[in-house]
């Protein structure tokens, strides 16, 4: 497994990923070398390294990377100022670069256990013309072990199936581990917009990698980024497969980010001397603006030695030894620190706060658990969180140390993002698609998340591992009723294309499988997730055809004739419970109600032969419940101007809500054939359960 230390510095999203919303897992190193104050030049410095200054259980197959503060000239990084040694030997190897980072590769394995030296001199310039101020030194120590574990992405910029997203931002992705720089490229890094490549260019150091357009982006666009198997770790493992994520554009970002956490509170006093510092921002930050450049930490005018490791929305500053006792020290973070879309914070962002005398050595303990242990009947479309008695390294919370496995022989694990609120000291584990349905699941922090002094996380009064059962979504259901499966979390679902006009407002999931078009949204509002060519959808889309097979085939009910008004059928235009079936079009043309009589467990399903049009409301009596009502038109549906509906709507192609109409239940298009869905101002509110 990848070891501690590389856990320990880097991070995944967020979101994330939602969109880089979240903080998310990683592995590497960050910064290091013969500690010196930082020297003020105009000439770049080194920002990081992999492995880390004095990390220890490097990978004998490991290559050795360093980030730059900016541009460098390519021609000066070369084996003379790119120097490894065991001892007195020169490591024989080949050194590649990319604008900001040079990794170095060695010839064979390095020896087991030993000590290596990593000098980089001062004959490395910048693009100006510009050494180093001093040769940068750092040293690792090996452990016994290859790394022949593929990375995987954990977090994403912008996140999968995002909507409204900024065009003038910034593309980017978050590994498990650090990523050999050299191979993130025009072909292994892409953005495209249907089928038409997106120029731009590629830069990564660490566990993070991203696209910069060459220019801005289209608005209410879909645009499709992959990662394709070329990229590598620095053990020369690829992903296992191409990663694949999408999002819908909106307008421009014009907003500064804010500082909105820190570590430590400003203020602050008797902070423990191995603390470290740490600043949580508004928004995801572009990764090349957060170095000790535009991260300082000072004691009176004098700089204190570290390194910066920057992952989701969090930055922290690991100083290079512990601080004195009893002083007073400021962190600043500058306006040199941008967000994706290139936006500065406003102003440098200041605090200060003072240590004790003694160190923290308290470990971290799990106080609250979501859902609880032992817990039954868990929505399977549940997050796992996890909340923590003290303050968190938040480069410490990740895939790897909050993980939700199923089953016994074999475990699987549970894919999902990770991401850690500094404010409320809380973990969230979300899935990456639906839990399974009665299922038993145990989630588990390790002791490799850490606090801020680095104590490993130990045993509280709730327990860790825990576990918790979801529910059998097969039960539950009223006899005869349509079974939706993993649908049933939906307002809207389509299987070619979505559009909106107005303020549509979809309370439920939407789902958009196969498909790329989803327009008017904004100003169209979601409460819900958004899955668009996702497992999620995957998913849902084979349960859409499930339950339209399992309604079609249904005995033949109460016969309507063809393009009957079911308002008309009965006095009062009242229908009892059952099933109702035309080989042609059905209509609602005066009110209906739907009457249960006092049965909550009252179906019915309407079998249409070709399409429903309604131009009048339908309501429900007696215990009556949307969840039960089925309309199943073969063709398409139409939901007239301004009326209420009740009841999910599983058609075989297409169904239009028009102007004003509210729909008290699920619209599910395209069972059979390609299946659009138009809303115009219209509100869909998914039953409860």
């Amino acid at each position: 497994m990848k070891s501690f230390e590389k856990q320990k510095k880097y991070l995944v999203s967020m979101v994330i990923m939602s969109v880089f919303i979240s903080i998310l897992s990683g592995c590497g190193g960050g910064g290091g070398g013969v500690w010196s104050e930082p020297v003020t030049t105009s000439s770049v410095i080194v920002t990081s390294t992999d492995p880390a200054n004095a990390e220890t259980g490097v990978f004998l197959n490991t290559k050795i990377s360093a980030t730059f503060s900016g541009a460098v000239d390519p021609a000066t990084i070369t084996t003379t100022n790119f120097i490894v040694t065991q001892g007195t030997t020169v490591v024989q190897g080949t050194v590649a670069f990319t604008p900001i980072t040079a990794v170095f590769s060695p010839l064979t394995n390095l020896i087991p256990l030993t000590e290596y030296t990593v000098t980089i001199t001062t004959g490395v310039k910048d693009s100006a013309g510009k050494a180093l101020a001093n040769n940068y030194v750092f040293k690792f120590t090996t452990g016994t072990t290859l790394d022949t574990t593929a990375p995987t992405v954990t977090a994403t910029v912008n996140a999968n199936n995002a909507i409204g997203v900024p065009t003038n931002t910034k593309v980017g992705a978050t590994f498990s581990e650090a990523m050999n720089s050299t191979t993130f490229t025009a072909t292994t890094f892409t953005l495209t917009q249907g089928a038409t490549p997106v120029p731009g260019t590629v830069t990564s150091s660490g566990v993070n990698a991203t696209f910069q357009p060459t220019n801005t982006l289209l608005p209410n666009t879909l645009y499709t980024a992959t990662i394709t198997t070329g990229a590598k770790d620095l053990a020369g493992n690829g992903l296992v497969t191409p990663y694949v994520w999408r999002w819908t554009t909106g307008g421009p970002d014009t907003t500064p980010p804010t500082v909105i956490a820190t570590i430590n509170a400003n203020g602050a006093t008797g902070v423990p001397i191995n603390t470290k510092a740490g600043a949580t921002f508004s928004e995801a930050m572009d990764l090349l603006t957060i170095s000790t450049a535009t991260f300082i930490l000072k004691q009176g005018t004098t700089n204190v030695p570290g390194a910066v490791t920057y992952s989701g929305v969090n930055a922290v500053y690991t100083p290079a030894v512990n601080l004195l006792p009893n002083t007073v020290y400021n962190a600043t973070i500058t306006t040199g620190a941008k967000d994706l879309a290139g936006n500065a914070l406003a102003s440098n962002f200041v605090w200060s706060w003072t240590t004790g005398a003694a160190l923290d050595t308290t470990p971290p303990k799990v106080t609250l658990e979501s859902p609880a242990n032992l817990a039954t009947g868990v929505a399977i479309n549940s997050v796992v969180r996890a909340t923590f008695d003290k303050a968190m390294n938040p480069l410490t919370i990740t895939n790897q140390t909050f993980t939700v496995t199923f089953g016994t022989t074999p475990v699987t694990a549970v894919t999902g993002l990770v991401t850690y609120d500094a404010l409320t000291r809380i973990a969230t584990f979300t899935p990456s698609s639906n839990l399974l349905s009665n299922t038993t699941y145990t989630a588990t922090v390790t002791i490799g998340a850490k606090d801020q002094a680095g104590n490993a996380l130990a045993s509280g009064l709730v327990p860790n591992p825990w576990t918790f059962t979801t529910l059998n979504t097969g039960s539950g259901l009223a006899p005869g009723a349509v079974p939706l499966a993993s649908a049933s979390t939906y307002g809207i679902m389509a299987t070619s294309a979505i559009t909106s006009t107005g303020n549509t407002v979809i309370n439920g999931d939407v789902s958009l499988d196969p498909g790329t078009s989803m327009t008017g949204f904004p100003p169209g509002t979601v409460n819900g997730s958004i899955h668009i060519n996702d497992s999620f959808s995957a998913q849902a889309r084979l349960d859409l055809l499930a339950a339209f097979n399992f309604a079609t085939t249904l005995p033949p009910g109460t016969t309507v004739s063809a393009g009957a008004d079911l308002g008309a059928l009965n006095p009062g235009g009242v229908l009892p419970p059952g099933t109702y079936t035309s080989g042609s079009t059905m209509l609602v043309s005066t009110p209906l109600t739907l009457d249960a009589g006092g049965n909550a467990n009252a179906v019915w399903v309407f079998q249409i032969g070709s399409s429903l049009t309604t131009g009048a409301s339908v309501s429900l009596a007696n215990g009556a419940q949307a969840k039960n009502v089925f309309w199943v038109p073969t063709q398409d549906a139409t939901i007239g101007v301004g009326t209420i509906f009740y009841g999910t709507i599983v058609s075989g192609r297409n169904v239009t809500a028009v102007t004003g109409a509210t729909i008290n239940g699920r619209i599910l298009a395209g069972a059979i054939n390609a299946g659009t869905i138009a809303l115009q101002n219209a509100t869909v509110n998914v039953p409860a359960p």
